[in-house]
């Protein structure tokens, strides 16, 4: 479904819709965010009196999403690079990397980074929200790796021998020819982890961070009535994953590589 994207002027083009729908789905998240607790608080017990919590939540869970996902990203970068890179320390590091976050769940990573972390590494400390964070970043980088990996090595090795052979150095390749190209071809998969990551981000309550699933389950316990609690939980995930996906639909469209429209 293109949401969004297909209610614009059809005179408009790819750029243009593209723009607009980002524009006004950033806007409906910040209101959104702003504003969800005055809805919530017209809803009868146990929601209404909650509604201050509910919005917090929310408003967390979406920080958590931004902070892991955009670290997320960068790491993958760092991690196909190096799972690509000749030296071979460097390549089993990468692949080390990817093979343990990849067959392990995010609920140990959370809870390692939070409990292990600290006396391994005695000097780290870090609060409940950057244990969050961290372990969904590495998560998340691990899966974003093999999707750059792959946008990467579908970029045509012609294209790499041109650029060599106008005088352009293998890192001027890279980021002038490679990268953008290997980025637009990995950014459905990229996106696709960024949604993702928006609902696996309600595994932070297990540490202490007082995301949206975490305010659900509290005023479930205080208040024995787990139906209207987790339906209320559930469509604020869902209105937040709905905004998040036009955005990344937007985003994906406009860097279309097939620009088929």
């Amino acid at each position: 479904m293109n949401g969004l994207l297909s209610v614009w002027p059809q005179g408009w083009t790819r750029q243009q819709r593209s723009t607009a729908t980002i524009a006004v789905s950033a806007a409906v998240l910040v209101l959104f965010l702003w504003l969800v607790a005055t809805p919530l608080a017209w809803l009868p017990e146990p929601i209404g009196p909650a509604a201050q919590e509910f919005a917090e939540g929310a408003r967390i869970t979406v920080g958590l999403t931004l902070v892991a996902g955009l670290a997320g990203v960068v790491l993958g970068v760092f991690a196909a690079l190096a799972k690509l890179a000749p030296f071979a320390p460097l390549r089993w590091g990468a692949e080390l990397y990817i093979w343990v976050i990849r067959g392990t769940p995010l609920l140990v990573q959370v809870l390692f980074v939070f409990l292990a972390l600290p006396m391994l590494l005695p000097g780290v400390q870090l609060s409940d929200f950057n244990s969050a964070a961290a372990a969904l970043a590495v998560n998340v980088g691990a899966y974003n790796a093999e999707a750059l990996r792959a946008g990467i090595l579908a970029v045509p090795k012609g294209q790499t021998e041109a650029a060599r052979s106008l005088g352009l150095s293998p890192t001027q390749t890279f980021i002038h020819i490679v990268f953008p190209q290997s980025f637009k071809i990995a950014l459905p998969p990229l996106v696709n982890n960024v949604v993702a990551l928006l609902k696996d981000s309600s595994l932070a309550y297990v540490i202490g961070v007082v995301e949206l699933t975490n305010v659900g389950n509290r005023v479930q316990a205080a208040t024995f009535e787990p139906v209207p609690v987790f339906m209320a939980t559930a469509c604020i995930y869902l209105i937040l994953t709905t905004v998040l996906t036009q955005i990344s639909g937007a985003i994906e469209h406009r860097l279309d590589i097939e620009q088929r429209s």
